[in-house]
């Protein structure tokens, strides 16, 4: 590392380095597009070389922005919710960014529109909605904005940017897993339908199974936990006549399995189950759970770069859909007829 003395490295002496100018320098750093390879190259040697760190104040001071995401989050104790924010935490931190989160929980006083109002307020660059319930997308399109919003939900919306894990093509998996193994009678639990990923999971479903010719069941409609599903099992009077259920999401399969198994039905000899998530535990289950699993990694990922490119009025990527991934285990298995 260069000597630099006791002073803290500054621009210009990583311009000094680099043999360029200090406005280039903060290009580089803000990430302007039109720079050269070979300086973009020299200038991030010359950073590494002194060790400089951007005095954010001073950044902020010059771009008239904060380097700060505001994220709301609705429900932050289910999985989805608190995963996503964890990646949007994550991916905003490695853009320089810091997050600033607000939670909205059932019931809460504070509304959607409080929670925009409450962010703007505090000066944030841009805002990024985990509302999953499909009444609170429709309080924010009455929502004036003075920053750019996205808001993660599984379709397009004219309205804001979007960005989504695809839940369409994760059912559609679960769909074609259990077909292939010989189940044609297949019973779908649900989240509650105003949350737009059960509604988008519930509709790929019924879509799937009509295009295999799949007997067309009333759907069941949970509300995400495992105590749900556990009541609803150990309800049952006799086997179900199907030979598998969809869950969708771990936690309702998980207390479905847990269900069964209580009531003396054998998870997968008897019945089949699949979830949706890839909760840590989904694993170590026993079963283990056969689950979609999201990447709330490339989500976050993709959330903060559309919202730079918001924010440093760049060309917007095209609507991103994460893609899902079927991950089979032993809580699947053909029917017992067809063995």
């Amino acid at each position: 590392m260069a000597n630099v003395g006791s002073d803290k490295p500054n621009i210009r002496q990583v311009a000094s380095i680099a043999g360029v100018s200090h406005m280039t320098v903060s290009r580089v750093l803000n990430d302007y597009p039109n720079i050269k390879p070979e300086t973009r190259r020299r200038v991030l040697e010359a950073i590494e070389e002194l060790d400089y760190r951007p005095n954010l104040v001073a950044r902020a001071l010059a771009t008239q922005r904060s380097q700060r995401i505001g994220v709301i989050v609705e429900s932050p104790v289910a999985h989805g919710p608190t995963s996503i924010l964890r990646a949007v935490e994550l991916a905003a931190r490695e853009a320089g960014y810091s997050v600033t989160p607000i939670a909205l929980y059932e019931g809460d006083a504070m509304t959607p529109h409080d929670a925009v109002d409450s962010l703007t307020t505090q000066g944030v660059d841009a805002i990024c909605v985990v509302a999953p319930r499909s009444s609170s997308v429709a309080a924010l399109r009455r929502v004036t904005m003075s920053v750019p919003m996205l808001v993660v939900k599984a379709d397009p919306d004219p309205t804001f940017l979007t960005v989504s894990i695809d839940q369409h093509a994760g059912t559609t998996l679960v769909v074609d897993h259990l077909v292939s193994l010989g189940h044609r009678d297949i019973l779908h639990i649900s989240g509650p339908l105003d949350w737009l990923d059960a509604r988008a999971r519930e509709r790929a479903f019924h879509t799937r199974a009509k295009s295999w010719g799949i007997r067309e069941r009333p759907i069941v409609v949970g509300d995400w936990s495992a105590d749900f599903a556990y009541d609803f099992a150990v309800g049952l009077q006799r086997l179900p006549e199907v030979t598998a259920i969809f869950a969708a999401n771990d936690d309702t399969a998980i207390g479905l399995i847990h269900g069964l198994h209580d009531r003396g039905f054998d998870v997968p000899g008897e019945i089949s189950v699949v979830g949706f998530d890839d909760v840590p535990l989904a694993r170590h289950f026993l079963p283990p759970l056969t689950t979609v699993r999201q990447d709330f990694q490339a989500l976050g990922g993709a959330v903060v770069e559309m919202l730079r490119a918001a924010i440093e009025q760049r060309e917007l990527p095209p609507f991103t859909r994460i893609p899902t991934e079927l991950v089979v285990r032993g809580s699947t298995a053909k029917p017992r007829e067809s063995r």
